[in-house]
């Protein structure tokens, strides 16, 4: 890439996902050639050859691997650590840049200096509209969320306008060097998911807006590790949310939010065994999502019981 002082550092936490990394590593190199692009690849152990091909396919891609996978907050961090942009691009491995992608980004960032963390609009490969903004989770709207409405994934949300947002989910991220150095890097004791809830509160809590931004896509495949192990990863999410708790709110908002979680999780039981009885086309997922949400009430339950640390 340009050899001067890196415009952005582009950081990729790669786990399992070759060919998905390989893709995006791609369609890196096909950004604007005036942008000096900095690439770091961090694998987690990966075992299906990851590492290996990035190195053949991309010599000049700063390779860090991991001898154990250590969670994407810590990867992430770091990528930041061995960095020189001034900005930083985190970019989930299962994404794709279109030409010109982040120089459109930077320039937006330039133009708005108070902006500490910027997305863009997110498409799926079917097409559509990707949900990339949250708001801050509580007990009410988990609640609201099981019951279908709109709750804290923001259902209905209009991704055809720019402007300030609660929470970016981490799948693409740009943020200003300067506000990184305030506001600090990801928090590692969430493994994986949680910490972009937590990173987007910490840079509202500095004074640095986080904005979605609509005039720029990319393409997010979803899910390119956490398909692997769907309920585990599932749990995972649920884990991090109350860890996220835990960080931010007093025992008993904590206590309501595990109900509105557990309440959450039975009503999909319900809802998806109706599916499973009258919807003979669909019983294999429903019978998934059932197992699945049963799952995770037995380790919410573990949680309420003391057995979980």
């Amino acid at each position: 890439m340009n050899p001067r002082s890196p415009d952005v550092s582009i950081v990729i936490v790669a786990w399992n996902a070759r060919a998905y990394t390989l893709e995006c590593l791609t369609s890196l190199h096909r950004q604007e050639p005036s942008l000096a692009i900095e690439i770091i690849v961090v694998d987690n152990a990966s075992t299906d050859g990851t590492a290996e091909a990035v190195t053949e396919r991309f010599p000049s891609v700063r390779l860090i691997r991991n001898a154990k996978n250590c969670g994407f907050a810590k990867a992430n961090n770091q990528g930041i650590q061995a960095s020189r942009g001034r900005y930083l691009g985190l970019v989930n491995s299962d994404v794709v840049l279109p030409q010109q992608c982040l120089s459109h980004l930077l320039a937006y960032m330039d133009a708005n200096p108070d902006i500490g963390l910027l997305g863009p609009k997110m498409l799926t490969p079917t097409g559509d509209v990707g949900c990339s903004v949250m708001r801050f989770p509580t007990a009410w709207n988990t609640f609201c969320c099981a019951l279908g409405f709109s709750g804290f994934m923001m259902k209905g949300f209009s991704y055809d306008r720019t402007g300030d947002v609660e929470v970016l989910t981490g799948w693409f991220w740009v943020v200003r060097r300067s506000a990184f150095e305030k506001v600090g890097g990801l928090d590692e004791q969430f493994f994986m998911y949680g910490e972009d809830i937590d990173w987007s509160r910490r840079f509202h809590n500095g004074s640095w807006r986080v904005v979605y931004y609509a005039n720029v896509e990319a393409l997010h495949y979803g899910g390119a590790s956490s398909k692997i192990a769907p309920a585990r990863f599932y749990i995972e999410m649920r884990r991090a949310n109350l860890q996220y708790y835990r960080k931010y709110h007093g025992r008993l908002s904590r206590v309501g939010y595990w109900l509105a979680v557990w309440s959450h999780e039975l009503v999909r039981v319900f809802a998806y065994g109706s599916i499973f009885i009258v919807r003979h086309s669909r019983r294999a997922e429903a019978s998934f999502k059932i197992e699945r949400s049963l799952r995770c009430m037995a380790w919410l339950t573990g949680v309420r019981s003391g057995h979980e640390s």
